[in-house]
């Protein structure tokens, strides 16, 4: 059970590595990370109650 993860994982097709990358980069700028990031924003676009849009880091 020690390889056991508390929730199913997702995969996520078609996304290359310099988005990925490039990814991981802005949601650190903002504090976040990729799966809460990820997982706000699918709450947000399914409308959920409460659901935010999260937060983008500044333009460069």
């Amino acid at each position: 059970m020690a390889n056991m993860h508390k929730h199913p994982v997702r995969g996520l097709r078609g996304i290359d590595d310099a988005l990925w990358t490039d990814f991981d980069t802005a949601t650190s700028t903002v504090g976040a990370d990729r799966s809460s990031t990820l997982k706000a924003y699918m709450e947000w676009y399914v409308r959920r109650e409460g659901a935010t849009l999260p937060e983008r880091p500044p333009a460069e």
